[in-house]
């Protein structure tokens, strides 16, 4: 289930007001559930398992009991840095 918008290989369009939910997971691995924004009432955009190693966009970090909230300020860009570690980087 990834609907969002390809810009190049492995890497995907974040819009501005993007809030990625990650679940911290056993054996290291997280599951990133990404929607397009935090206030609108819709599905998430996508789900991916992995690691986000980095943000380098503007955001707001919120931790909660089961991992954390990174709510962005920024248009941005997912990069898939190898088969299970992301970052996301300026658009």
């Amino acid at each position: 289930m990834n609907k969002l918008a390809q810009v190049g290989e492995g890497r995907w369009h974040l819009p501005q007001h993007a809030h990625i939910i990650v679940y911290e997971a056993e054996k290291g691995d997280e599951l990133l559930t990404i929607y397009d924004c935090g206030a609108a009432q819709k599905p998430p955009s996508a789900q991916v398992i992995g690691n986000l190693v980095r943000v380098h966009a503007e955001h707001e970090l919120d931790r909660t009991v089961t991992g954390y909230i990174v709510k962005m300020r920024e248009r941005s860009v997912l990069v898939e840095q190898d088969a299970d570690h992301f970052v996301i980087r300026p658009a």
